[in-house]
């Protein structure tokens, strides 16, 4: 069992170490599958700020979509809401996790459905740390919405309104 957690722990920090770019790493990028002729998708990640104060500008990925938005998730009473937002503060020694239900970067304009076990690049840019190369890995949607809070049954608000 140590040795399963120990080169578990070392595979996780390659990947982070491969992800990122000095102080700042990309851990567990991920996006869901879509389904055919779905126009946005999302893509989640965890950003390991090992130096001081940073904000996450924007992303990229011209093969994937026609754009991509920071977005937040916002509860409306019952109703789920995505919302843009400018930019992503990631606190100095913190972790900022973009998750199902919370922060994310949303594809809109997919050019092709994102399908499980196929991955592409996504460049993102930030404020001090620059410009950041992540390889995101697709998934299948039930591993996503497995770890996405269970707020009510709407959900609204992708893409521009």
């Amino acid at each position: 069992m140590k040795r399963f957690l120990f080169s578990l722990l070392l595979t996780c920090s390659t990947l982070a170490v491969a992800a990122g770019s000095g102080s700042i790493q990309i851990v567990k990028p991920q996006a869901a599958e879509t389904p055919p002729g779905a126009k946005t998708g999302a893509v989640y990640f965890d950003v390991v700020n090992g130096g001081g104060a940073d904000r996450l500008l924007s992303a990229e990925a011209k093969e994937m979509a026609g754009s991509l938005e920071l977005h937040t998730t916002l509860m409306e009473g019952t109703l789920m809401k995505m919302r843009q937002v400018d930019a992503v503060d990631l606190a100095a020694g913190e972790t900022t996790s973009l998750k199902p239900g919370g922060l994310h970067v949303m594809l809109i304009d997919l050019k092709k459905p994102l399908q499980a076990g196929q991955s592409f690049p996504l460049t993102l840019h930030l404020e001090k740390a620059g410009t950041l190369q992540v390889t995101v890995p697709v998934v299948k949607r039930e591993a996503m919405m497995d770890a996405m809070p269970q707020h009510g049954q709407g959900h609204s608000g992708h893409g521009k309104p």
